[in-house]
């Protein structure tokens, strides 16, 4: 055991003496903190005693080694600060940031030194490598500051504005023609004391038909095709059950005068028809309601709407909701000049008296109250309105069309 100790500590004074040759220290630097390494790992081999004899040569050994990585952490400082100011872009300073402090950069493999270290040794290094390592990201990040504000320049300058080129004017919108139309429908009703009412656009089999007389079996339900949910939820055919929910949350026999204006749907395409329109229904009841009254309120509607020379005329229809119906037709005969005797009438709108099982179903007495209920698509009279042919117009967003308006 002693001559393995004598080619220990022989070994470490050589280590020794090479480290205080300045002339081949840096030649064999790394073989130099190889051979300490090794001899500190042989040493934990021994016995306690066998230690205790190499203390004092080991703790020279160990002082060498926190000399040398003094020296490396201050030359891995200096290093980096070198290749981050010769850094071009901010690729190429991560690519620096990952050499220096990444997981397997040089910080980290000199860090792994520090097993050799004695206990009292690494507060001084670990703090030194902080410092190197908070030095290091200092320089970064000054440096991307300064590559951001270079590359924010250059994008400037190439992004020149040519102020000779003439403003760009702010273009005013145009309200839409059914929304134009319906406004002068609802400025009508509302100046004749209707009030404007609304209810839910996916509704509910019984309001939608049950409760305005078109029950399940009904075969006037086959004059609607209809966008079914579940059998029993369904997208609203008509505004219709706008009024019937009117009537329940009213007071019953009180007297009502409403429109209800809203989004509709029904199974249907073409140049006149859309699978989504606009309907505004009227309602009024109260006592003594008569045909004369509907037709009276029609007439001084239509005329404010397509002007007081509109020729009004009304035919007898079938609705399962009114009883009797009618359809109403206007001409334009007197305003074209072509007034003879046989105008070209344009059916407008269907109406009626409400039907007696209408108003018991929605919890009214016909025998104390009668009314009147009418309904008309907004799209149609925005067509006669505006000299509109096609129907698809109104939502193809085309901005030709539109400006128009």
């Amino acid at each position: 055991m002693d001559n393995k100790l004598d080619e220990l500590k022989a070994k470490a004074q050589e280590l020794l003496e090479v480290c205080n040759d300045e002339t081949k220290k840096k030649e064999t630097l790394d073989s130099l903190k190889n051979g300490m390494t090794a001899f500190l790992n042989d040493m934990k081999k021994l016995n306690k005693e066998d230690k205790v004899s190499l203390d004092s040569i080991a703790d020279q050994v160990r002082n060498k080694i926190v000399t040398f990585m003094t020296a490396d952490l201050n030359e891995l400082q200096e290093d980096a600060r070198n290749k981050i100011a010769a850094s071009m872009d901010e690729k190429a300073l991560q690519d620096t940031k990952v050499f220096f402090l990444g997981k397997k950069g040089k910080l980290t493999a000199i860090l792994r030194g520090m097993k050799d270290v004695s206990a009292e040794q690494r507060p001084v290094i670990g703090a030194l490598a902080n410092q190197v390592r908070e030095n290091v990201e200092a320089a970064i990040a000054e440096k991307m500051e300064e590559l951001k504000a270079k590359r924010l320049q250059r994008k400037i300058e190439r992004e020149t504005v040519d102020i000779t080129l003439p403003a760009r004017h702010q273009k005013v919108g145009h309200i839409h023609p059914l929304d134009k139309a319906l406004r002068e429908i609802m400025k009508s009703f509302v100046r004749m004391g209707y009030s404007v009412e609304e209810g839910p656009e996916i509704e509910q089999d019984y309001y939608n038909f049950e409760c305005l007389n078109l029950p399940k079996d009904h075969p006037a339900r086959d004059m609607q095709d209809s966008f079914y949910i579940t059998p029993d939820i369904l997208l609203r055919t008509h505004t219709s059950p706008v009024q019937a929910r009117t009537l329940r949350k009213h007071e019953p026999n009180s007297p009502i005068r409403m429109i209800a204006p809203g989004k509709v749907f029904r199974w249907d395409n073409d140049a006149t028809h859309s699978p989504v329109f606009h309907q505004v229904e009227g309602l009024v009841v109260d006592k003594g309601i008569s045909f004369a009254d509907l037709k009276g309120t029609l007439e001084i509607f239509l005329k404010d709407l397509f002007g007081s020379d509109t020729k009004i005329r009304f035919r007898a229809s079938y609705f399962p909701f009114t009883e009797p119906s009618a359809e109403v037709d206007i001409s334009f005969a007197a305003r074209t000049g072509e007034d003879d005797g046989d105008p070209d009438w344009l059916e407008i709108l269907g109406c009626g008296m409400v039907h007696p099982m209408v108003l018991k179903l929605n919890g009214y007495d016909p025998e104390k109250v009668s009314g009147f209920a009418f309904g008309m698509g907004i799209e149609r009279i925005a067509m006669l309105l505006y000299g509109i042919d096609d129907l698809r117009n109104f939502y193809e967003n085309d901005v030709r069309f539109l400006k128009q308006f």
